[in-house]
């Protein structure tokens, strides 16, 4: 990279931090080539989204586009201040906006405002229903939920007919719709008894646990798997089962690979997760970032309800190849797993060696 490169990708990193942080007007100077990529994701409080989405994405748009401006924003959970973002990014003349939606149907504003600005938005993380986005980057969430689906279901006893709860991500995001999909999809390849199913709002770990308290009242003694959208929900409903006394835990099914999931699994408390490599996913979505951009033609593998998508193939995370999806593949570390409160977990999994007395 140049000098003068990287005195450009300072200037826009400066005036990135200002939108990130405040929503303020950026001061760079305007970008003669007129193009022009910003970055919206929609919290902070799950850590992937600045250690691994923004950093991953901006390192391959600056190399692959030395010319381009990036401008990037993070939502802090608000839909109404990720619109305002978006406008500011379409004011400076951003010509695509690549958007991880707080609220998808909310997002479809911004979607209409980025066409009367001349620009094209890429659906990023979660799918926006309207027909004028470009390009949809993603993981499969209906293969997520077969695999969790399925996982489950083979953990379950055979000397009778399975009994399963069912606890779905949001109702009004449409990537835990498809997963939902998959789930029922999978469930009707078998013979089993779904005793409820649960939508939980804005995919609440809380109203996951309330939800099934209450299940364990109404069905005591009778569920043998919990098949739970997110790594979030299935610690809720476990830390439900944990509070009920219930022992040997039933299979509880997870995604997203998360920290303390990792955790559980290794302890016996949770079945499964499915990891996604979202620095893939980020180098996705700024490749086609770039080439839009630039005004070439994108080329998908497959189409989504009419809208051009890149779906990435999710990784299922079990007890048995953690050392080599999660350590080594970077996910989380050793030490990060294996702390004292785990040792003996992670020694019975041979992640790390037994002490002797």
């Amino acid at each position: 990279m140049t000098g003068a490169v990287r005195r450009r990708v300072a200037a826009t990193l400066v005036a990135l931090l200002c939108l990130a942080i405040t929503g303020c007007t950026a001061t760079a100077a305007p970008n003669p080539s007129d193009r022009t990529i910003g970055l919206l994701l929609p919290e902070s409080e799950v850590a992937r989204y600045e250690t691994s989405d923004r950093p991953t994405f901006e390192s391959l748009a600056a190399r692959r586009c030395p010319t381009c401006t990036l401008l990037y924003a993070n939502a802090g959970g608000s839909a109404a201040r990720q619109q305002e973002q978006a406008e500011a990014m379409l004011a400076r003349g951003a010509k695509v906006l690549v958007v991880d939606a707080v609220d998808t149907v909310a997002a479809q504003s911004i979607v209409d405002s980025a066409k009367r600005s001349g620009a094209v938005v890429i659906a990023y993380d979660r799918f926006i229903e309207h027909p004028d986005v470009a390009a949809y980057v993603s993981f499969d969430s209906e293969l997520i939920g077969r695999m969790q689906t399925a996982a489950v279901l083979a953990a379950l006893p055979r000397d009778h007919r399975p009994r399963v709860l069912l606890v779905n991500g949001s109702s009004t995001d449409p990537s835990a719709l498809a997963i939902r999909e998959g789930v029922h999809s999978e469930l009707a390849k078998f013979n089993v008894e779904v005793l409820g199913e649960f939508d939980a709002p804005a995919w609440s770990a809380a109203r996951a646990q309330d939800w099934v308290t209450g299940q364990l009242t109404r069905f005591p003694g009778r569920i043998d798997g919990i098949i739970a959208a997110n790594d979030a929900l299935a610690g809720g409903a476990i830390a439900s089962l944990k509070s009920a006394g219930i022992s040997p835990m039933p299979p509880v099914s997870g995604e997203d690979a998360e920290l303390s999931a990792i955790q559980r699994i290794i302890d016996g408390d949770q079945l499964m997760t499915v990891a996604k490599a979202t620095d893939d996913q980020a180098r996705t979505a700024a490749e086609v970032a770039v080439r839009l951009v630039r005004g070439e033609v994108i080329v998908a593998p497959t189409t989504i309800r009419g809208i051009d998508s890149f779906l990435l193939a999710p990784t299922l995370v079990d007890a048995s190849n953690i050392q080599q999806v999660i350590i080594q593949g970077r996910v989380h570390s050793l030490a990060e797993i294996c702390t004292p409160v785990y040792a003996d977990a992670c020694a019975r999994l041979g992640l790390i060696a037994k002490e002797t007395p």
